[in-house]
């Protein structure tokens, strides 16, 4: 093994002798080719460096004239970490606390298994938000979804009365719960299956927004069905909005047959969708919901599982655990994260501009009737999908966008997500729609 050296900051930062402020971005796609997993395939001739507001980035891209390793450009964020930055980056109230916490009130590091004073902050703040009667905090976003599917099995083996082995969890199709082995079972992504299996058994997917099919699976099979476990919004698909009736309506069927509602809010909560989560625009509530993303404020990942009473109260000590879930710095974050949310009124802000992004598509469709298929969205979730054709290339669209210093990334390779920071102002809006109409145009 080759000694290891490390020192600097910043674009000072030196490992083994390599500066990378020197890198360039073909320097840096080498490095992640030949010392990374490969499971990811980023943009190309773009690598971000810094932040400029709380919508904007400072990214690096080749320098034509080929004298300088790169030259920086502004980049408006139109993704936001996939709805993790809904705060905006590095907000100053959450940068402030943890500055505050670390330094001044000489934060600890501990696990579950000794209580801290910052859990009780946690657990107030986060329960007030949710309406929920109980949170166990986690860390990644999949953690949640793998939390409610442990807890609902439970909860039909011991309070429904399913028989040992038996319990079955119901999902949406073209679902997206992240990819640890539990999530790919529940996907019916091939992309994200293939030679991962055997998988988990005991799930059946039925069409989302698609009340009939659910309620013919619960008539066939309910008494083994533990809970239906699905996003309010599809986001990975598309951003898939169902029928205004259609939660109301799962809801009545959840309540009929003693299953229960189990929703993933990871994407859609924190303000995303103009409530401060997407089940509340439906006027109803589920039994237990996952949150994370934005609940770390883009700076920490958080996530969290709230629920009934009665539904988390199936778990034991010993049953369930996270070493950094809901640590103190986690914690302070977390709280920080919804005084945020809360006391800027981003959600009502996702309303405002979401309907202002929302209304330049729906004049993009109009301008561009034969590549412009369809416009979706609530609140800053918005998405737009071109008609399947080979020159209507989402890939193609990202790259063209990046040209005009937009970032935004397809989805299922014909719908272009665009779900900037809840901060972002009606200027950024605009340069975001006339970035995306210049592209359309050339297409």
């Amino acid at each position: 093994m080759s000694k290891l050296s490390i020192a600097g900051y910043g674009d000072e930062l030196t490992v083994n002798g390599i500066r990378i402020g020197d890198l360039s971005p073909a320097d840096h796609k080498a490095i992640e080719n030949d010392k990374g997993g490969r499971n990811y395939k980023p943009l190309e001739d773009v690598v971000v460096s810094h932040v400029r507001n709380s919508s904007t980035l400072v990214c690096r891209k080749p320098d034509p004239e080929k004298v300088r390793a790169f030259i920086e450009e502004d980049l408006i964020d139109g993704l936001s970490c996939y709805s993790a930055v809904n705060q905006g980056q590095l907000n100053k109230t959450i940068i402030d606390a943890v500055v505050h916490h670390l330094t001044k009130e000489k934060l600890p590091t501990v696990p579950r298994s000794i209580r801290h004073k910052y859990m009780s902050a946690f657990l107030l703040a986060t329960t007030t938000l949710t309406k929920m009667d109980r949170v166990i905090p986690k860390v990644a976003g999949v953690e949640a979804a793998e939390l409610m599917f442990k807890i609902a099995r439970r909860w039909g083996y011991q309070v429904k009365g399913i028989s040992s082995g038996e319990a079955i969890i119901v999902g949406a199709k073209g679902n997206f719960h992240g990819r640890s082995m539990t999530a790919v079972s529940l996907s019916d992504d091939l992309e994200a299956k293939n030679d991962f299996g055997p998988f988990v058994p005991g799930i059946e997917l039925v069409p989302f927004n698609d009340v009939v099919a659910l309620e013919t699976l619960f008539r066939q099979k309910g008494e083994r069905i533990a809970a239906y476990l699905v996003e309010p919004i599809q986001g990975e698909a598309g951003v898939i909005v169902p029928d205004d009736d259609y939660w109301t309506n799962v809801v009545k069927l959840c309540k009929e047959y003693n299953i229960l509602l189990a929703m993933d809010e990871v994407q859609t909560g924190y303000g995303r969708t103009g409530a401060h989560f997407a089940h509340q625009i439906y006027g109803i509530k589920p039994d237990i919901m996952g949150c994370g993303k934005a609940a770390g404020g883009g700076i920490l990942p958080v996530s969290f599982v709230a629920g009934r009473d009665d539904v988390i109260g199936v778990l034991t000590p010993g049953s369930e655990g996270s070493t950094f879930g809901g640590y103190p710095l986690a914690s302070v974050v977390s709280i920080f994260s919804i005084k945020v949310l809360v006391e800027e009124k981003l959600a009502e802000n996702a309303i405002l501009r979401g309907s202002q992004l929302l209304e330049h598509f729906n004049n993009l469709k109009s301008k561009f009737p034969d590549k412009i298929k369809e416009v979706r969205g609530k609140g800053l979730l918005t998405a737009f999908e071109m008609f399947n054709d080979p020159k209507l290339d989402g890939h193609k669209v990202s790259l063209e966008l990046l040209k005009h210093n937009v970032y935004a990334k397809e989805t299922q390779k014909s719908t272009i997500r665009i779900a900037p920071s809840l901060t972002i102002n009606a200027v950024q809006i605009d340069q975001i729609a006339e970035a995306i109409n210049s592209v359309i145009a050339g297409l």
